[in-house]
């Protein structure tokens, strides 16, 4: 079986046994290790489909429930699966449709207003009750700050809030945009937390309802104000702070010159900014075919270096750069573990082939951040040297 002759040479670490669909067993990896994981095709299409581009069929196959594990789960068989591809391609053949994909998606995808609208409708405004099964009380659907990697989801959320006031140094009565608000904590957090003005901005409908309710329930709507628009909208308007938490990765790789031009002309001579965005450790390269396909459209996690040519192009300067490495990972698996344990709510709201897809997503980001070539980069931005301390002393105090 030639799919079986190439997982072979591919999984070195670890080991797992593959049923065929016609039911013969063969051992992939290390014998003594196999045990622990065996792996069902029921279709035997899949025989040559995983051969030639398992980046794309392996997640439809395990959404349409045409591979199932006999043994183990989907977290352990991807954990050991990217702990042994890492960083690089499965195969030529992958390689080079992921390369042919990417190229046309390239060329074809604008994200104009009109379809980044499309794009978030399409994920976030699914459900909120879907969402809030697995997310923590403050709705932070973004990547937490472990300071012990046995924090809570809770504690972690609080620490990336605290941390992200601390960089923008934000003084009392200023202005702040948050650009792509979520559920709007992060906005409401800043506005107790630094006494200051905040205009949130979203593209979701879902979110835009639930962010103007909960100001108005926390007393905070003279403070806190909620925008349905694109940040391309904001015209004539200057803020003193801007931040923007996981909404980079949305915004296309044709429009980070007018992103970075759009944060300048918004911020004061004085002003800071962070960007908070899902990143590749990588050199530039395609996205993921099936997150793409299901899950982001129009999504895109750049390299370090598809980013600082814009920022530097627009004028701003990068004052501060954290790489967050793991801390996704952590994020995910208490998602993931949240929306499995309810998978009866789930299943009452979606069908099973939601529920596998949706499980697929979560586990397989979260063995991307783990051992994979995805990490969280935070710029700091500035248009002065001297406009933040020469120390981070500032952040850890």
């Amino acid at each position: 079986m030639q799919l079986a002759k190439f997982l072979n040479k591919l999984f070195k670490k670890g080991g797992f046994i593959l049923e065929d669909s016609n039911g013969n067993e063969h051992i992939i990896g290390e014998k003594d290790k196999a045990s622990q994981i065996k792996l069902k095709i029921l279709d035997k299409s899949l025989h040559y489909k995983l051969l030639l581009y398992p980046d794309l069929y392996f997640g439809e196959a395990y959404t349409e429930g045409k591979i199932f594990f006999k043994k183990g789960d989907l977290t352990n068989f991807l954990n050991m699966a990217l702990e042994n591809i890492g960083r690089q391609e499965t195969n030529i053949w992958s390689a080079l449709l992921n390369k042919l994909r990417g190229s046309y998606r390239y060329l074809t995808n604008f994200n104009f207003i009109k379809k980044s609208k499309m794009n978030v409708a399409h994920h976030y405004d699914i459900s909120d009750e879907l969402y809030f099964l697995f997310l923590d009380p403050l709705k932070q659907y973004s990547c937490g700050y472990f300071k012990n990697k046995d924090d809570t989801l809770e504690e972690a959320q609080q620490n990336k809030i605290n941390h992200i006031i601390k960089k923008l140094n934000i003084k009392p009565n200023q202005k702040v945009l948050d650009i792509g608000c979520g559920w709007g904590s992060l906005a409401t957090e800043i506005a107790k937390q630094a006494k200051c003005s905040v205009t949130g901005i979203t593209l979701s409908k879902n979110q835009y309802k639930f962010c103007v309710n909960r100001a108005k329930k926390l007393n905070l709507d003279n403070q806190v104000n909620y925008k349905l628009i694109d940040y391309r909208e904001i015209k004539n308007e200057k803020f003193d702070r801007i931040v923007s938490v996981g909404m980079f990765e949305h915004v296309g790789r044709k429009f980070y010159n007018k992103f970075f031009k759009q944060v300048f002309n918004l911020l004061t001579e004085s002003g800071i900014a962070l960007i908070h965005t899902i990143g590749s450790i990588n050199p530039p390269r395609d996205p993921h075919p099936w997150i793409t396909k299901y899950i982001f459209p129009g999504g895109y996690t750049p390299s370090l270096s598809e980013v600082t040519g814009p920022i530097e192009k627009s004028g701003l300067i990068i004052s501060d750069l954290e790489i967050l490495k793991i801390h996704y990972a952590y994020t995910l698996r208490h998602w993931k573990e949240r929306f499995i344990s309810n998978k009866e709510k789930v299943l009452s709201m979606f069908d099973e082939k939601f529920f596998r897809m949706f499980e697929f997503y979560l586990s397989s980001c979260e063995a991307a951040f783990k051992y994979g070539d995805q990490v969280v980069y935070q710029f700091q931005l500035s248009k002065k040297l001297d406009t933040t301390p020469v120390t981070r002393d500032y952040i850890y105090n």
